[in-house]
């Protein structure tokens, strides 16, 4: 059965976001997630760019028709403050865990229950994260150095990915516990990490951007409540050297271009003072 994301999950400020889009099929989104990488690249020209992924094959058409792609850039003058929006809940707990390299990223995958976050009342479990290199999303057109994509799922299926945007600088505590397994896990393998407690990813800020988009690989699925991190977090230039040198030739750059925002709008969530 095809799930929706319902506008009556959401307060009513947020029902400002989703404006005319009261509804969001995102059947089988996750499972449709691209882990074979060779039919797309990142390389504009190569006949299989990002601006080609929506002709590639029939099920990608959302990469270049949808009106909620992302990333976008987090413009200033599209952002609206709204701190009713609310804090956003974690509740992460340690869980076993595996890191796999799928060619055109590096994931990490919990294989149990490893806790969730709370979006206006509903849970979404963790299910894995993965980086790209450099940044998708951009602020004011500037574009970081490394963005970790954190997913989520609830019992609808409904997505909710948290993004965290990093600059050089000090290594980053989570790719840290990894990188020693990141250096050795081949294309298309698995290696088992044992308990990894995602408790260790950290956010650095309460205030956060949300909005509603895509999936940033094919086939691009729309409906993905997405919260970007305000706070800028650091990684080394060896961690993100790492991440590159992992995957196949040519996703070392693995950062989908920003897409057009088509009037949507951008909350800021600020705690009130």
């Amino acid at each position: 059965m095809c799930c929706y994301i319902n506008s009556i999950f959401v307060p009513v400020a947020f029902l400002i976001l989703l404006s005319f889009h009261s509804q969001f099929h995102i059947c089988r989104a996750l499972e449709d997630e691209v882990d074979n990488e060779t039919p797309f690249t990142y390389t504009e020209g190569s006949g299989k760019g990002p601006k080609e992924w929506g002709h590639i094959d029939p099920h990608w058409k959302a990469c270049d028709i949808g009106k909620l792609q992302s990333p976008i850039d987090l413009l200033n003058a599209r952002v609206q403050v709204f701190p009713n929006l609310g804090k956003l809940k974690r509740d992460y707990k340690p869980g076993h865990a595996i890191v796999m390299n799928r060619g055109h990223d590096i994931m990490v995958k919990w294989k149990e229950y490893a806790g969730k976050i709370n979006i206006n009342g509903t849970d979404y479990n963790l299910l894995q994260c993965h980086w790209h290199s450099p940044s998708e999303h951009t602020f004011n057109g500037s574009r970081y150095d490394l963005e970790l994509h954190i997913v989520h799922l609830n019992s609808r299926n409904e997505i909710a990915v948290t993004g965290i945007v990093y600059k050089y600088g000090h290594p980053d505590p989570f790719l840290s516990r990894l990188l020693e397994h990141i250096k050795t896990v081949d294309h298309n393998e698995e290696l088992d990490l044992g308990i990894v407690n995602p408790g260790m990813i950290k956010f650095g800020s309460r205030k956060y951007y949300r909005y509603i988009g895509s999936l940033t690989v094919p086939p691009c699925t729309e409906g993905v409540i997405w919260t970007i991190v305000k706070k800028v977090r650091t990684v080394s230039r060896e961690q993100v050297r790492a991440l590159r040198e992992a995957v196949h030739d040519g996703f070392e750059a693995n950062a989908r271009p920003t897409r057009e925002s088509d009037g949507r709008n951008v909350l800021l969530y600020t705690p009130k003072v």
